[in-house]
């Protein structure tokens, strides 16, 4: 280190003079520039530490918010390893002391400082600095090494006599380090076989002489300095200096008691889950396989019961891991009391559970029990002052009927849980030999959507919407279709749930939005009118970090006016990160994109949040349309929620219209738009471009009409 290599100083002195002079001996004419920043109290030095590092602090021990020992201390925490030098008058020298003990590095007496010598002590303050910080932590890296070892540790000098023994050690053979210390190693660590009760040769010795690691043989006994007798295990190396020679040895020992104890820690931690302490898929196959061998023998049923929480991810993004955790744990703890002692409930991953039940005569215990199991988990869990809301899904296996092993058994209940899920969440599904056909084919479609989008198999088919004033053509819907390679057209009914459930939905929702942008922007340019563009938006998409930086990039591109652009989302959607929601909604309305509330109705239903996020339509769901006239029950729910979109001045669009008795009602309740079969299926971007031009025949003129794409 060279006296260039202090660069910044902090200096803390009140007294401008002082200040004046310290400062002009770092840089009188001919010397080394140094930055000096001059503060004239604690609280300023404090927060330029907190912004700034320096290389060595400069402190006056009388300051006006800091006198002495304090202004050291305060110092230091906030440059804990910045060297301080400390400043005094003459005749404060005993002052200057009591810093140094203080945690200074030195102390100068103020008018009696040369360059020369200032920057001399501060270089040695700094290198004494860096060498106490490396040979503190070299000192507690040892320490701690040695800290975290739960064995006993013994080292040898050249000649074989003992240098250290670490507090385990002492505490295992009954040698203090002080007693044992220079003593051949062979008087204090006595090892025999405990068998045959001959002495083992030491095997410190043995791997200096081999120069390699060995270890004691099994079932040896470590006689103690009182006498008693111990049961070991040891490993022995040879130490080596920097020329390769022979500088003593270490042995690292253990006795028998502790290793059991370890192994028996070990062996259950890997068949039992960290966070539950339930069993995990380890220890409950085995149970499984015990279930099967005792059932076969007593002519009996197994039932293997699956749990998936439903919603689980949600909770854990939203309220954090920690919350989420204690949430597995209540529903663990729930679970475990609803079964018998002879019952294994597991924890195999996640949020997933599955329950053995053994020794079952009658399948109703089965069903009884998946009843409690859904009635319980579904109950109110005070976690953290929350009140967290869980269901689950069970798919239910049994033994002999479903599979005659573990993983056999395990498969069919996950396979049911599957269908559990499809048919609604919170119920439980027996397995049958049909839900195996439908997870294959879902297994099939999810790896065909994986190329789906690299071999272009999707296109984007357009549903007219229709002005039920006018009957002219206001918009249309964006639908995605794909035809598969082999298997041909496949439903969006089968292949979206799949997209959701395995990420996909995110590339295809983005390919999707950027070909109706783009189609749009060509309607536009051969000449139709300037028309809206609607597209759905799913959960994923929307919750996707860059899903706004995405969205403004495909209008960037595709040249597409964003005042013509309509993202259709889900009640479901918005409320679940309702404050991210808002955030980003407001941030479409900025840029001119108008949003709509999709299956308004099947979701939250809440009024306060369609004042709460700026949405400008409400598409109502195809369930209440399709029942206007065959239940009289939903007629005025479909009235009601016209009115209220009148009053909050939103437009409404009715979906799934197929009859003229609902076109009539609808237009009589005074309803914007209308799209469904009775108008047209959905369509090619070139047929739809001829239904613009022509319109739909004996339904909707063309005139003025606006396209709506979603």
């Amino acid at each position: 280190m060279t006296k260039n290599s202090i660069k910044t100083i902090l200096l803390i002195e009140d007294d401008p003079e002082d200040a004046r002079s310290l400062n002009g001996l770092f840089n009188e004419e001919g010397k080394p520039g140094v930055k000096v920043t001059v503060v004239d109290c604690m609280s300023d030095a404090e927060k330029h530490l907190a912004e700034h590092v320096v290389d060595v602090i400069l402190l006056d021990l009388g300051l006006p918010d800091a006198q002495g020992l304090d202004a050291v201390r305060r110092a230091h925490a906030a440059a804990p390893r910045t060297p301080v030098v400390v400043l005094t008058d003459s005749g404060d020298e005993l002052l200057g002391e009591q810093a140094v003990q203080g945690g200074a590095e030195d102390f100068l007496i103020k008018g009696q400082i040369e360059t020369h010598r200032l920057l001399r002590i501060l270089h040695y303050c700094i290198e004494r600095k860096l060498l106490e910080e490396t040979l503190f932590l070299e000192k507690e890296r040892a320490q701690v090494t040695l800290d975290s070892i739960g064995d006993a540790v013994i080292c040898t000098d050249a000649a074989g006599n003992v240098s250290f023994l670490n507090a385990a050690a002492e505490k295992t053979i009954g040698w203090s380090q002080e007693a044992a210390m220079g003593r051949p190693i062979g008087e204090i660590f006595h090892i025999i076989d405990a068998t045959t009760r001959e002495i083992i040769p030491n095997r410190m010795e043995l791997a200096v002489a081999q120069d390699r690691t060995v270890h004691l043989p099994v079932n040896c006994s470590l006689i103690r300095r009182d006498g008693a007798e111990i049961s070991v295990e040891d490993s022995a190396s040879p130490i080596h200096d920097r020329e390769g020679q022979n500088a003593g040895a270490v042995i690292v020992f253990r006795d028998v008691s502790s290793s059991r104890a370890l192994a028996l820690e070990i062996t259950h931690a890997a068949q039992h889950d960290v966070l539950t302490g339930l069993p995990n898929r380890l220890l409950l196959v085995d149970r499984i396989d015990q279930a099967i061998a005792f059932a076969l023998r007593h002519k009996n049923k197994v039932a293997m019961l699956f749990l998936d929480l439903d919603g689980f991810k949600h909770i854990n993004d939203s309220l954090g891991h920690a919350t989420g955790d204690e949430l597995l744990k209540s529903i663990a703890h729930r679970l475990l009391e609803c079964v018998r002692r002879a019952d294994t409930v597991s924890r195999t991953g996640g949020d997933e559970f599955v329950v053995l039940l053994s020794d079952l005569e009658q399948l109703k215990e089965v069903t009884d029990l998946a009843t409690r199991m859904l009635v319980t988990v579904a109950n109110p869990h005070s976690i953290d002052n929350h009140d967290l809301h869980i269901t689950t899904s069970i798919g239910i296996s049994v033994y002999p009927d479903d599979g005659l092993d573990a993983a056999t058994l395990i498969k069919a209940a996950d396979t049911a849980m599957y269908q559990a899920k499809e048919g609604g969440r919170e119920c439980y599904r027996f397995f049958t030999p049909d839900m195996n056909v439908r997870a294959v084919e879902r297994q099939s479609i999810e790896e065909g959507l994986r190329r789906a989008l690299e071999r272009r198999e999707f296109t984007v088919h357009y549903q007219p919407k229709i002005d039920l004033q006018t009957g002219a053509i206001a918009g249309a819907e964006a639908l995605a279709r794909w035809t598969n390679f082999t298997r041909g057209p496949v439903s969006p009914a089968e292949f979206v749930p799949v997209a959701e459930d395995c990420g996909l939905i995110v590339p295809i929702g983005t390919w999707v939005l950027r070909e109706a942008c783009r189609q749009a922007r060509t309607w536009v340019e051969a000449g139709l009118p300037m028309l809206n563009i609607a597209v759905n938006i799913s959960a994923l998409e929307f919750r996707n970090d860059d899903f706004l930086k995405n969205l403004f990039m495909i209008l960037d591109e595709t040249g597409l006016n964003p005042q013509l652009l309509e993202l259709e989302l889900t009640e479901g959607v918005l409320m679940k990160h309702a404050e991210s929601a808002a955030s980003i909604l407001r941030a479409l309305r900025e840029r001119g994109v108008r949003v709509a509330i999709d299956d308004f109705g099947t979701g939250y239903s809440s009024l306060s949040y369609l004042r709460r996020f700026p949405v400008d339509e409400l598409k109502i769901d195809q369930s209440f349309v399709r029942r206007i006239s065959t239940h009289a029950g939903d007629a005025p729910i479909v009235t009601a929620i016209l009115a209220m979109a009148r009053s909050l001045k939103l437009r409404v669009v009715a979906e799934g219209v197929e009859t003229p008795e609902e076109v009539e009602f609808l237009k009589a309740h005074q309803c914007d738009e209308a799209q469904g079969y009775y108008f047209s299926r959905p369509v090619t971007a070139d047929e739809f471009a001829k239904l613009l031009r022509s319109g739909i025949p004996g339904r909707a003129d063309t005139e003025h009409s606006s396209l709506v794409i979603a």
